[in-house]
């Protein structure tokens, strides 16, 4: 899929961890271990927001970088294409770059 996000949206694929495993050694699945902050690989970035200027702000991200973000609420903002789990997501909502 090509795929090029507006403004200062980022296409994310979601890093999910196969094994979800407490201390004692009990696996999770997935719909019990819900967290609020996701792993993922940036797909695709907007060319930036505007400023009261009309200049474009870059974004902090680039194609590649490994990203820990805030996982959307919305499912509107959630999807799925060629088996993988993808999201559309604000700038903002990145928390920040893993290196």
């Amino acid at each position: 899929m090509k795929f090029k996000p507006l403004s200062n949206h980022v296409l994310v694929e979601a890093v999910t961890d196969d094994a979800k495993t407490t201390k004692s050694g009990i696996v999770l699945p997935d719909n019990v271990v819900k967290k609020k902050q996701v792993k993922g690989t940036v797909t695709a970035v907007g060319p930036g927001k505007l400023n009261d200027e009309g200049e474009r702000l870059p974004l902090a991200v680039k194609v590649g970088d490994s990203i820990l973000f805030k996982e959307p609420w919305s499912d509107d903002h959630k999807f799925e294409e060629e088996g993988k789990k993808l999201f559309l997501i604000d700038e903002d909502d990145i928390l920040g770059i893993i290196e």
